[in-house]
């Protein structure tokens, strides 16, 4: 009788937090130094990017991924308790109460085989490598279009569980989106995440032109697939960047380009710290 008890108590306890995922009141492990996963909620303030040991891509990923589908909007009932308004490290979250035009710019990450087959906030068992996200606040389930500012590569996703809570993240996609966006090995990447409502016509794809600005040019290769490969090392070795890393094609030749910074100062500033770290002086170029 005393454990019946308690297991309803806890019941009552999960749906006054909002049915928080599993992954939120988990506390991580030591961090390692590799960049693919940013961490699980926590109390501390991990490197940008990084995962913890066990985390990350899984031992045997389909070698379909690229086949995967994205996640086709449709209407569905909201949450009777994922959408309540909920506390996590002393910080409260009011998500949205219905379906409605959201548009939002900032980091995106991903989690992965740690949570894997783990509840999330809708109950749901997390798949690594469906087409899904957790939101803070967007409602659960709903449909977000999440572009690649750096590739422009799109994908769209349900979202069924909250997090990330960490203020310079906005969005954790699943395993599998984060891949096809091409920013798993980076771990993160600065996304833009627009709504996707049910019935509406999906928003209208602006031709993406190249910003203007400053920006640092990191490197410059005659191959494009070494260009990819210097841009997932320097994510890798500068976990702080939170610029994107444009791989810019002209002819033969695949130029890496940071930023754009506000002014030439700014950019020149973020030049001496990456030499300070890698022996390498980028480039102040102008576009």
């Amino acid at each position: 009788m005393r454990s019946l008890c308690f297991a309803l108590f806890c019941l009552v306890a999960l749906a006054g937090c909002g049915m928080l995922s599993t992954r939120e009141a988990q506390q991580p492990a030591a961090e390692t130094q590799s960049p693919d996963r940013p961490a699980a909620a926590t109390t501390a303030t991990p490197r940008k990017g990084a995962y913890y040991k066990d985390d990350g891509p899984g031992d045997s990923p389909p070698p379909n991924l690229a086949a995967v589908p994205d996640a086709v909007p449709k209407a569905e009932p909201l949450h009777r308790f994922a959408n309540r308004p909920y506390q996590v490290f002393g910080k409260d979250y009011a998500p949205v109460a219905s379906a409605a035009s959201f548009k939002q710019t900032g980091i995106g990450s991903w989690y992965g085989r740690r949570f894997h087959g783990a509840p999330t906030s809708s109950g749901e068992p997390y798949d690594m490598y469906g087409m899904t996200a957790a939101h803070p606040t967007l409602p659960i389930p709903s449909y977000v279009r999440v572009t690649n500012v750096a590739n422009s590569r799109s994908v769209v996703v349900r979202i069924n569980d909250r997090g990330p809570f960490h203020s310079d993240r906005i969005i954790d996609l699943s395993y599998a989106a984060a891949w096809k966006l091409g920013y798993a090995e980076a771990g993160s990447a600065r996304v833009e995440v627009e709504s996707v409502l049910p019935g509406k016509a999906e928003p209208v794809q602006e031709a993406r032109a190249e910003p203007q600005g400053v920006f640092l040019q990191l490197a410059a290769f005659s191959v494009r697939e070494s260009a990819e490969n210097f841009r997932i090392r320097i994510y890798r070795e500068l976990a702080w960047l939170s610029e994107a890393i444009q791989i810019v094609a002209t002819g033969a030749v695949f130029r890496l380009h940071l930023g754009p910074y506000r002014s030439q100062d700014e950019a020149r500033s973020i030049a001496d710290r990456i030499q300070a770290e890698l022996s390498l002086r980028p480039v102040l170029v102008t576009r």
